[in-house]
């Protein structure tokens, strides 16, 4: 099975600058995961950007949309920031049904090495390649719909909300 991997930042890639005492983008950490995870599956992984969840916009999300429907992988994961997750969710949900997409991020960057990054990354790439068409949030060893998934900030986790598609 192939599964396409779209990495677009987040907290999941970010780097912590000792000097300024700030988190910053460097390169992605998703084929170290994969390699520490000694993932066995057929994958395309290509970068579309690193950014911050909390500066993406629609224009960012319509690329990652066009990159998931592109031929060739029925079954996508997508990298991506928590704080704007359930957005994008929403936004591929209503326009990519016909297509597994399962997005997945971290509470805390890989470089920490308490990350529940690689965990969650896992647990997409499993779901991904389970779940019939449509779009997914994997976190904290769950799977959510798009349609009701939100991140609840006072826990730090992700939960299943009403509705609200």
């Amino acid at each position: 099975m192939q599964i396409r991997l779209l990495v677009t930042g987040g907290t999941f890639d970010k780097e912590y600058d000792e000097i300024a005492g700030r988190l910053y983008f460097k390169d992605t950490h998703v084929r170290e995961m994969l390699r520490l995870g000694r993932a066995d599956l057929d994958l395309e992984i290509r970068t579309l950007m690193m950014i911050d969840s909390l500066e993406m916009r629609d224009l960012d999300r319509e690329l990652i949309l066009k990159s998931c429907l592109e031929p060739g992988r029925d079954r996508v994961v997508v990298t991506h920031g928590t704080d704007t997750m359930p957005e994008t969710a929403r936004y591929l949900g209503e326009r990519a049904a016909d297509r597994t997409i399962v997005l997945t991020g971290a509470m805390i960057p890989y470089t920490f090495g308490s990350s529940d990054g690689l965990f969650n990354l896992g647990c997409a790439l499993a779901f991904a390649q389970v779940l019939p068409g449509g779009v997914y949030v994997a976190m904290n060893g769950r799977c959510f719909d798009w349609r009701t998934v939100r991140k609840n900030r006072a826990s730090g986790r992700f939960e299943e909300a009403a509705d609200l598609g």
